[in-house]
């Protein structure tokens, strides 16, 4: 276990990184941080020379692989960093400088114990991308196929496990201060975090969680997940079908290819919408380096356009009744039912019940109603968010832990959809698709549904139910029951008894051979 001096030494390193680039001023300005971080922030800072604008991207990138992760996961938490510092946070680039080849190789031949050379007919040295966790190289398998080849960078377990160990000393100490810092709930925080990255450490669950997104969406058109190759994928190495296509980051190449920007944003809302909260299974990691657009526009046939997601390291889950919460919630919002969404809110606990649901109605209008019916592009996100928070504070409400993954991504694809559209609405998107699941799941027809599905159930379990019953209490057998026998003693039971008795006898006469003493004694001095 990490001292305390290293886990300080480590804290005033990454502080001084942050210094340098200004980003300890906005925790220095904030009203509600504790008095003990802020004087931590001035020792961190002393002699620092600190830039005009603050650069958190920069500075989370600086300091490694474990910080990119955690500054992604505070890019979706302005209520604790501030809607500044979430916002640049958004430009974080989870990029490295590349592991040297041979390392790549070392890596892909002893996790698969032969020759680099069986593997793959070639494989380039130079990467097409090297992130924190790891890094891809293009590929022809041996039967002639590209792939895309991702390894893990050697030792990244370890140094993430080390930074970690820091992240939750700090958060502890954090939370324990109370007030706004303990509602803010970090340790929560940093154990998602380690929980989503340690994940992104097994390649194989990344292949099963493609593979099982690709069989959710297999209904949906325009969407698609690359094949896996399973005999090139192990713990460290995934082997996945290359993807030709437009990043959708490369807006001018999609605009030079012809494709109807404003569709496409709709598309991207509805396929997050159609995960989230159809399948309750979502991709998790939906910036813009991880979608292409392939199809054929303006060329021969009809125009067909296809997104293909990639890297699924970080994938989230959210069970029935938080999809019906959501759902419901989102309708509520896009409709102007703050009473319904209000009451949501207390259904959940979400909302302390001391507080009331009328009060809180009243909040969300005030928040809601200047959003609706406006496009992202005349909205004040800031001042929004400015709203919102100050509702979580005002009702105490605690940080939902299961719903960090969902924020998260939620930022990220409305960034992307006003990027490719800035005059989408994204209620007027995703209305339609909401009510249409809320009638299909809430209508009379599911009801009636669930509840003869929830009886056949029980009516199914009845024979086992019986089974377990008889195993408890067995029929009587075919001889006749034994009738009452007599109770006889046991003679190590009566040498106990009587062993028993001369003991308190011969105690009764100590005790009172003692008591006649003592007053013999008493009267002579007397």
């Amino acid at each position: 276990m990490t001292s305390t001096p290293v886990h300080i030494a480590r804290l005033l390193k990454w502080g001084r990184v942050l210094a340098r680039h200004g980003a300890l001023r906005g925790i220095e300005n904030d009203r509600n941080a504790p008095a003990q971080v802020k004087r931590l922030c001035r020792i961190a800072r002393f002699g620092a020379r600190q830039p005009a604008q603050p650069d958190y991207a920069g500075a989370f990138q600086e300091i490694g692989p474990a910080a990119i992760k955690l500054g992604q996961a505070l890019a979706t938490r302005p209520d604790l960093v501030g809607e500044g510092p979430a916002h640049n946070l958004l430009t974080l680039q989870d990029s490295l400088p590349p592991v040297p080849f041979e390392a790549i190789r070392a890596q892909i031949e002893s996790t698969f114990g032969r020759p680099l050379e069986t593997i793959f007919a070639s494989i380039e040295e130079a990467p097409v991308g090297a992130a924190s966790i790891a890094q891809v190289h293009r590929a022809v398998t041996p039967d002639g196929r590209t792939v895309a080849v991702k390894v893990l960078r050697p030792g990244i377990r370890e140094q993430f496990a080390r930074d970690v160990e820091t992240y939750e000393w700090a958060a502890a100490h954090l939370e324990a201060l109370g007030t706004e810092a303990a509602r803010l709930r970090p340790r929560a925080v940093i154990a998602n975090l380690k929980r989503w990255t340690q994940r992104e450490f097994d390649l194989r669950r990344e292949a099963a969680s493609a593979s099982e997104l690709a069989d959710a969406m297999k209904g949906i058109e325009d969407y698609r997940v690359p094949d896996i190759d399973w005999d090139r994928t192990n713990g460290s190495v995934l082997t996945v079908e290359w993807i030709d296509g437009i990043k959708m980051s490369n807006l001018p190449a999609l605009r030079a290819a012809g494709h109807d920007m404003p569709a496409l944003a709709r598309r991207l809302v509805l396929t997050f919408l159609t995960q989230a909260i159809s399948c309750g299974f979502f991709h998790a990691d939906m910036h813009q380096g991880n979608l292409f657009v392939q199809g054929n526009v303006g060329g021969t046939g009809p125009d067909h356009t296809t997104i293909v997601a990639i890297d699924f390291g970080i994938m989230g889950r959210i069970n029935r009744q938080a999809r019906l919460w959501l759902a419901e919630i989102l309708y509520g919002l896009t409709t102007g039912n703050y009473r319904r969404v209000a009451e949501i809110h207390f259904e959940a606990q979400y909302v302390p019940s001391y507080h009331t649901v009328e009060e809180f109605a009243t909040a969300l209008r005030a928040v809601g109603e200047p959003m609706r019916g406006k496009p992202v592009s005349e909205l004040s996100v800031g001042q929004m968010l400015d709203g919102l928070f100050a509702i979580t504070r005002d009702f105490d409400m605690a940080v939902q832990p299961h719903l960090l993954l969902l924020q998260k991504t939620m930022v990220m694809v409305e960034g992307l959809a006003t990027a490719l559209d800035p005059d989408i609405n994204m209620w007027d998107v995703a209305a339609p698709f909401v009510k249409d699941w809320i009638r299909d799941e809430l209508g009379p027809e599911a009801v009636i549904v669930d509840r003869v599905r929830e009886d056949v159930d029980t009516l199914l379990r009845l024979p086992s139910l019986v089974r377990r019953i008889e195993e408890r209490f067995p029929p009587k057998g075919g001889a006749p029951e034994q009738a009452p026998l007599p109770e006889v003693e046991l003679i190590w039971a009566r040498r106990k008894r009587e062993s028993n008795g001369w003991g308190g006898y011969a105690a009764a006469a100590i005790l009172g051979g003692a008591a006649a003493w003592a007053l013999t004694y008493w009267t002579l001095l007397h």
